[in-house]
């Protein structure tokens, strides 16, 4: 039994391969996924995807999306489909526009603590940086 894991966006297929564990937040609240987990569809939110292998572990920042985890097949495997809004590997990840976009929406949120936008750029910036910090 395996876990088949692809981590789309609209760019590009960001990871395709085999996994132990993949770790999400969905509306629902964390889950994790293992091989031979039930059927499901759920809706991301904006945080950190953690894809487990044997010997490694991936963390990637994802800005909303679905994830799809398909019935096993008739060899055990089970497949995870992440469709992102955004991701973003650790490596293509600029710190210090970070840490500015960061700076800048909770300056914003100081002047209006109700802004969505200003909200949404702060999570962004704080999934970066702890995708950063995870590396």
């Amino acid at each position: 039994m395996s876990l088949q894991v692809e981590l789309v966006s609209p760019e590009r297929v960001a990871y395709s391969g085999d996994a132990k564990m993949v770790v999400c937040r969905t509306t629902a609240g964390d889950i994790a996924f293992q091989p031979g987990h039930i059927p499901l569809i759920g809706v991301l939110q904006t945080h950190p995807v953690k894809i487990i292998g044997e010997d490694s572990e991936m963390t990637v920042a994802v800005h909303e999306g679905f994830v799809e985890v398909s019935a096993p097949d008739a060899d055990g495997n089970t497949r995870i489909t992440i469709l992102s809004d955004v991701c973003e590997l650790a490596d293509a990840i600029d710190v210090d526009r970070a840490r500015t976009a960061k700076e800048r929406a909770e300056a914003a949120l100081l002047s209006d603590p109700n802004d969505p936008g200003a909200q949404s750029a702060l999570e962004r910036a704080e999934v970066r940086l702890s995708v950063l910090e995870a590396s």
